[in-house]
């Protein structure tokens, strides 16, 4: 493809807003694509792309959406498909990640898609092996692929972000969901407003082009799109964090709280849901919900980013 694209997509902080934007065209090709078949109209047949190439899925944390969605969409490029199993593998034996990764390498792997609960490992593999390295979510670093599907989900609504306010409430503090919409979200032009509980809003976060609510209601004040992040209580260490009960009263999305967004506003959540705490049935089931939508537009992301990533010849 023309785009000029890494070989690595290890954070958003490090991508152009061309490069962003090129991405979300190609994955918006790939949806429209996937919606055609689903409809039953003739198949674009894409799995030419990276046949015979090796993508290898390393968690060492637990995913439905991610990692699912990725061997989905590297076996709809014509990619096999291998998956890591950290405790059937030589980690268990007290391998470290570095030789663990090398030894992958060596056995032919093309692509390395990583989620790890430290920051940084992926970038710590892409030094170490010549395979395309994508971090799947590095601790509360980032998720590159999260901040991408939802902007492709917002922009399928919008047309453009340029101008949009997109609020995003909840855990700021663990999330690499949120540090990676801010970054992607502000390059294509929205204006990006974080709130939660004082504290889980780590200090100097504006610095990465945010501004600050202090309260549920500022967040959602004129806002165009609201996110309810997940509560991560696994990587919570201390009682920051007030009860479920209580977060639920005070920054939980229900019926009546999206009264003080604008009637057009969207609702979305990176999952999983703890229903009743970030997010009441009826706002994660509503007509503004687009949580459904970007599962969706997840599968199509990554095959952008496999294709991109592997340098695959996409015909316009």
């Amino acid at each position: 493809m023309a785009l000029d694209f890494p070989k690595h997509l290890l954070e958003l902080e490090a991508l152009t807003r061309p490069q962003i934007e090129g991405l979300l065209s190609l994955a918006a090709r790939f949806k429209r694509e996937r919606a055609r078949a689903r409809g039953g109209e003739a198949q674009t047949d894409r799995r030419g792309l990276l046949r015979g190439r090796n993508v290898i899925t390393l968690f060492f944390e637990t995913s439905t959406r991610t990692r699912s969605s990725f061997e989905v969409a590297a076996k709809a490029l014509g990619a096999d498909v291998l998956i890591f199993q950290k405790d059937a593998s030589s980690v268990a034996k007290g391998e470290s990640l570095e030789d663990t990764v090398r030894n992958l390498d060596a056995i032919g792997a093309d692509a390395l898609v990583v989620r790890h609960p430290a920051a940084g490992a992926p970038r710590l593999v892409a030094r170490a092996v010549r395979a395309s390295v994508i971090n799947a979510g590095d601790g509360a670093h980032e998720h590159p692929t999260q901040g991408l599907l939802d902007a492709l989900s917002l922009r399928e609504r919008w047309g453009t972000l340029e101008g949009k306010t997109v609020a995003i409430v909840g855990d700021i503090a663990h999330s690499r969901v949120a540090r990676s919409n801010i970054h992607c979200l502000s390059k294509l032009g929205a204006h990006v407003r974080v709130g939660g509980p004082s504290t889980l809003i780590p200090s100097g976060i504006e610095k990465l082009g945010c501004t600050v609510a202090r309260s549920l209601r500022e967040a959602l004040t004129g806002a165009d799109a609201v996110m309810a992040l997940r509560i991560q209580n696994e990587r919570i260490a201390d009682a920051r964090l007030p009860g479920p009960r209580d977060y639920a009263r005070t920054w939980g999305l229900n019926a009546r709280r999206l009264e003080m967004l604008p009637k057009e506003a969207l609702v979305l959540h990176p999952g999983p849901v703890n229903r009743g705490v970030e997010m009441s049935s009826d706002v994660l089931d509503s007509p503004r919900s687009l949580v459904m939508d970007q599962v969706d537009s997840g599968v199509a992301v990554r095959m952008a980013v496999l294709a991109l990533c592997l340098r695959a010849e996409v015909p316009a």
